[in-house]
């Protein structure tokens, strides 16, 4: 190798350790983006705000929540997959974004592991069957009573196709011969909105989504699909209970960055996720809403992540067949 190859080398070589160490120290330098890839209101969007104020208090710089909407949640996922991996865009991830959606979608536009650097686990929240009071059941028995004496089938609305509570809603149908009919929103909080004011009648949601409007009475609860019944709701049946053992899941969120994020990036950002689980404040707004939180390291949430799509996508992909 000649001298001035040799010199072109090294001056590459400490330019790439110097941009590193750059990377390492400085960031973050300017506000980081947060996109939730569904409307403001529902749990992506509560959940993600939580966790977004905290990183900024603990790492110095504001982390601003951006509400991008469109097709399921795959427009906003897809921005993200192909943002620059320099720590300033990141997004809410979530089983309805990188799990169901793609499921679904014949070209998502990203694949859910690779096209991503998946860093912190924020938490999950069960789905919940709701009803609206002036539908007049107060169980899983009579709403189906009620479904087989109608010509049609029963409009349930949920924050979106492809989101969890879509499929939840979808399986439970086609398990019990259900006829249910999907009213798709763009996010959970204008799906409530409606739910609440009676327009809808039934509805498959979060639990952190609907927990306050069933203490106040204003929506009955039907099942729930937590392993077991849950502290709030203790007279809420399980689906499992109800015969279908499928149905044992939580809608997840997490935080989430493009491919090849920097680890100095990452692991900043990994210990502030699983830092901010133990602040007063945060785990008090996120118990009040049933989020249950879980620390875990970029390379567990990974692995996670691909036994979530390895589990749902033959599920989804099924489900898609009977219809």
């Amino acid at each position: 190798m000649n001298r001035a190859v040799h010199l072109f080398l090294s001056a590459a070589v400490a330019l790439a350790l110097a941009v590193v160490a750059a990377t390492a120290t400085e960031w973050p330098a300017k506000p980081v983006r947060v996109i939730v890839p569904v409307a403001a209101g529902g749990a992506a969007d509560f959940i993600g705000r939580v966790f977004a104020a905290s990183l900024a208090a603990t790492l110095g710089q504001p982390f601003v929540v951006e509400n991008r909407v469109g097709a399921g949640g795959l427009t906003g996922t897809e921005s993200v997959a192909r943002s620059e991996p320099d720590g300033y865009t990141l997004m809410v991830s979530g089983m309805s974004f990188h799990v169901l959606a793609p499921a679904l979608s014949r070209n998502p536009g990203f694949h859910p592991v690779r096209d991503f650097t998946h860093i912190a686990y924020f938490g999950g929240t069960p789905m919940i069957l709701v009803a609206h009071p002036s539908l007049g059941i107060k169980s899983f028995q009579e709403l189906s009573a009620l479904a087989d004496g109608r010509n049609g089938a029963i409009d349930y609305v949920s924050p979106g196709t492809g989101t969890v509570g879509n499929i939840v809603a979808e399986v439970l149908a086609n398990d019990a011969k259900l006829k249910l009919q999907h009213v798709p929103y763009k996010g959970g909080g204008a799906a409530i909105l409606d739910l609440v004011a009676g327009h809808v009648k039934v509805g498959c949601m979060t639990l952190s989504t609907t927990l306050e409007h069933i203490r106040a009475g204003g929506l009955v609860p039907i099942a729930v699909s937590s392993p077991h019944r849950v502290s709030d709701l203790p007279q809420v049946p399980t689906f499992a209970e109800l015969g279908y053992p499928d149905l044992v899941l939580t809608s997840w969120f997490a935080l989430s960055g493009p491919a090849n994020l920097p680890e100095a990036i990452v692991e900043p950002l990994n210990h502030a996720v699983n830092d901010s689980m133990t602040k007063d404040d945060v785990r008090s707004k996120l118990q009040k809403e049933a989020v249950l939180t879980k620390p875990m390291t970029p390379e567990e949430f990974t692995r996670f992540v691909e036994s979530e799509v390895n589990k749902w996508t033959p599920v989804v992909n099924a489900l898609m067949v009977t219809k």
